[in-house]
């Protein structure tokens, strides 16, 4: 009796959490009236549930990632992150966080797009959003999720930060790009 119970315990998905590794990368892309600016967030944490099927896809069932303003980094120097601090109102709203609301079935093994629907936190505003990630299951079970998503700063409250006296004037429009390893939880 204890090996039929055994036995029909693995005839549905695996299920598995996951936490996101170390080397990630998370960049935010925008441009003023005088350059091209980058900035890359230092400090991010994610995890991750899926159900593994018996083909070798798998379900992404939730998907959180935080993301700490404050390590948010330019490579224009301690201006320009004071200034992003200030414009996301860091100090009230101390995270961007991206939530997956709904789950994506049956990815299939391999390099996959998917279409994601996330709830994007900025500012301590909240906006639903389609995300096209590319989703990679590896070896040893780990997912790789790469995506990019435009948006406009002015949608979460966020006023495009000016600098040099209002010579400098960043345009609305920002791309924030993430590229992770989640490994299984051991």
């Amino acid at each position: 009796m204890a090996a039929v119970i055994l036995c029909s315990s693995f005839d549905g998905p695996v299920k598995s959490a996951y936490t996101l590794a170390k080397g990630y990368t998370v960049t935010i892309h925008g441009t003023s009236n005088l350059h091209d600016w980058d900035e890359r967030v230092v400090t991010v944490t994610g995890d991750v549930t899926a159900n593994w099927n018996s083909d070798a896809s798998f379900d992404l069932n939730t998907m959180n990632i935080r993301m700490d303003v404050h390590s948010i980094k330019s490579k224009e120097g301690s201006i320009m992150d004071k200034n992003t601090y200030k414009a996301l109102k860091a100090d009230d709203h101390p995270e961007i966080t991206f939530v997956l609301t709904t789950p994506v079935k049956a990815i299939p093994a391999g390099v996959h797009a998917i279409a994601a629907k996330i709830n994007l936190t900025i500012a301590g505003v909240t906006r639903a959003i389609d995300m096209s990630v590319t989703a990679t299951s590896q070896a040893h079970g780990n997912i790789e999720f790469e995506g990019s998503k435009a948006i406009k700063m002015t949608d979460y409250g966020v006023k495009p930060p000016v600098a040099l006296l209002g010579t400098m004037r960043t345009r609305d429009e920002i791309t924030i790009h993430f590229k992770g390893v989640f490994v299984a939880n051991k």
